[in-house]
C-alpha cells in the first residue's frame, strides 16, 4: 500500500472499494443515495458503515494486531524470498546461455 493510501481519509477508501448497501424496506421504497457519503444521511436504506474495511479483505483493511501482523509478516518474508530465489535462477539461466 502506498503512502497516499495510508493518509487517504476512512470514508474516501471505503467508497474505493465498493461498498455494499444496507437496505430497509421496511417502511417504504428503497431511499438508498447513489453513493456513499461522508456524514451517514437520514435515510432507510444506507450505505454499509466505513469502518466495515477495517475488518473485511480489501487492500486498505487487515487486522493490526500483533498475532496478525507477525502472520502477516511471514507470508510477505516467504514471497520476497520465492521472488529472490526466481530472479537468482533466472540470472543463472542467463549466464549459463552466455556461456553456450
Amino acid at each position: 500500500m502506498s503512502r497516499t493510501d495510508k493518509t487517504k481519509p476512512l470514508w474516501i477508501r471505503h467508497a474505493e472499494h465498493d461498498p455494499r448497501p444496507a437496505h430497509d424496506h421496511r417502511y417504504g421504497p428503497c431511499d438508498l443515495p447513489p453513493h456513499p457519503t461522508r456524514k451517514p444521511a437520514d435515510t432507510r436504506c444506507r450505505w454499509e458503515h466505513p469502518s466495515v474495511i477495517l475488518f473485511g479483505s480489501t487492500c486498505c483493511a487487515g487486522c493490526h494486531k500483533r498475532g496478525c501482523v507477525k502472520e502477516w509478516q511471514g507470508y510477505v518474508k516467504t514471497g520476497n524470498r520465492q521472488q529472490r530465489y526466481a530472479g537468482r535462477r533466472e540470472a543463472r539461466r542467463c549466464t549459463a546461455a552466455d556461456d553456450d
